[in-house]
């Protein structure tokens, strides 16, 4: 049985986060997927991905968004790539609409700049007001895991793809020891990032975490060049009719002439091994009737479409602790509830710390495992 300082269970987005930190600080670090890295099966597909700072969710995420910001610009020197895209983001609601109210108290908390801007190509009513984020923007999940990666293993770290972990124990000796479909490792604590399969593998959330399907759709816009990355922002719209918000973004250059948009709510409840991944009509027509009412110029074709999960915990707020009762041993992220992949860089340093130290600096007391759902 090979032995490591950590072992980390899912390299996706806060798995690979965490490997590379880890490595990089010198420890001997194994990541564990079942599949390939990057995959399609989870929360990370899809090319884009909003950041922004003015966090309506609640105000105790922006600390770590800052250290998240600094950690984007460190791995993009590093790698030479652009993974953060500065597009900004108009925000759009009816007046008075919670959404906002929550947005200007979390830019006046911290001096986040905001803006008045309206995009030219939306059609909005006159009941509704907009705010502009003009630091926001989008980054790219898929080429932000296979940089951290990359650079893991740069410093040491071994990554295995498509193995799947059947279970971990605790021996007599206090040494965790994970089993896989191919061997046994052991390691001095362990990591668990496994996303929507979390409660194969996490003690004690079966009855918390809940898995939703959620579907993206790509548009081909009657008029593409008011979309391109120059020209047209990341967006958010909420409308009194739906609790959450619609949101898109500008064409990309890894998806030239296609416009991305989604539906900001948890979807229908799955399993993750079980998921139907076919999108028929009824999927996206909700998102077609918007695009009418709102985005007129951007309506056209479907593209393409795609489903991905949600792993929501009760509150919608992550969980980043030590597992309770085994806190020297296993530590956990779960809980990403569809607004966890802007904060990876920063997440992966908090759960490299939690793994060495058993404690982080970075506040994340308000995510903790034992608070009350």
């Amino acid at each position: 049985m090979i032995h490591y300082d950590h072992i980390v269970i899912g390299v996706g987005s806060m798995g690979s986060a965490t490997c590379y930190q880890l490595a990089r600080r010198g420890r001997s670090v194994l990541g564990i997927e079942q599949f390939s890295i990057p995959h399609e099966f989870g929360s990370h597909a899809g090319e884009s991905r909003i950041i922004r700072k003015a966090y309506y969710e609640h105000p105790d995420y922006i600390p770590l968004l800052i250290r998240a910001y600094e950690n984007w610009y460190e791995l993009m020197e590093r790698s030479g790539k652009t993974l953060y895209h500065k597009t900004g983001l108009l925000y759009a609601a009816p007046k008075g609409h919670q959404l906002l109210q929550n947005i200007r108290y979390a830019a006046d908390k911290y001096d986040i700049p905001l803006m008045m801007n309206v995009s030219s190509s939306f059609s909005l009513p006159d009941t509704f007001e907009t705010l502009f984020e003009p630091d926001a923007g989008f980054v790219e999940p898929e080429n932000t895991i296979r940089a951290l990666v990359k650079h893991a293993i740069d410093f040491g770290a071994e990554i295995h793809e498509r193995e799947e972990v059947l279970g971990w124990t605790i021996d007599s000796n206090g040494t965790v020891v994970v089993r896989t479909n191919i061997a046994e490792y052991s390691c001095k604590k362990l990591v668990i990032t496994s996303g929507a399969w979390s409660k194969k593998l996490v003690p004690g959330i079966e009855g918390r975490l809940r898995v939703t399907r959620q579907v993206l759709a790509w548009f081909t816009p009657n008029e593409p060049d008011r979309f391109t990355e120059q020209e047209f922002p990341c967006w958010m719209v909420a409308t009194d009719q739906h609790e959450g918000v619609y949101y898109g973004f500008p064409i990309i250059s890894s998806h030239p002439g296609a416009l991305k948009l989604a539906y900001h709510w948890p979807g229908a409840e799955t399993e993750p091994d079980l998921v139907d991944r076919t999108v028929g009509s009824g999927d996206v027509d909700d998102l077609e009737e918007f695009l009418k009412n709102y985005l007129p110029a951007g309506c056209g074709n479907i593209e393409s479409t795609k489903v991905c999960l949600y792993s929501n915990s009760p509150d919608e707020h992550f969980v980043i602790d030590n597992l309770p009762g085994m806190e020297e041993k296993v530590c956990v992220a779960w809980g990403f509830s569809g607004h966890g992949f802007k904060f990876v860089p920063a997440i992966g340093e908090i759960l490299a710390d939690l793994a060495m130290y058993h404690r982080s600096e970075l506040p994340i007391g308000f995510l903790s495992a034992k608070r009350g759902f």
